[in-house]
């Protein structure tokens, strides 16, 4: 229940963010992660891990607690992600899409397997689109923790 709160929550905050665009368009353009921040978002998905792993283990059903926690808390980080339009959630999502997969396929759940293999497929080609976006740009916008930076491209 909690989760899907989340959800809710978190997709409202990104259509409000990517509905107000920023100072030099109505459209939020795609950004990319700067270093720093792509370290503290993977720290964070291995403390959500750890926390959803520990939940799943002790306190439900789940025969593979460690990969339901790693998807789980892989798909938190990068619907944030997401929300900020950072390209680089694509590969989250690839990750986690291939992960789900094989728990499937190791389940026998074959149906749900193609479907996380057409998601798969879907994310890699999600993040090929966002990386063609971003390189067209005539700014570049790196979110960092410590805020947003702007590269200009020269052609």
């Amino acid at each position: 229940m909690s989760l899907q709160a989340y959800y809710v929550i978190i997709s409202i905050y990104g259509w409000l963010h990517w509905k107000s665009g920023n100072n030099n368009s109505k459209e939020l353009p795609v950004s990319s992660s700067g270093k720093k921040l792509m370290n503290i978002l993977l720290g964070s998905w291995a403390i959500l891990w750890v926390i959803m792993w520990a939940f799943l283990n002790y306190l439900t059903d789940s025969e593979v607690p460690i990969g339901d926690g790693f998807t789980t808390a892989g798909s938190v980080v990068a619907t944030w992600m997401l929300a900020r339009k950072i390209k680089e959630h694509w590969i989250f999502w690839i990750i986690i899409d291939f992960v789900s997969l094989v728990l499937y396929i190791d389940k026998g759940l074959y149906p749900t397997a193609v479907l996380f293999f057409v998601y798969t497929t879907m994310a890699v080609i999600g993040y090929i689109e966002w990386l063609r976006d971003y390189r067209k740009q005539p700014v570049q916008q790196v979110i960092t923790a410590s805020g947003l930076q702007r590269k200009a491209i020269t052609i």
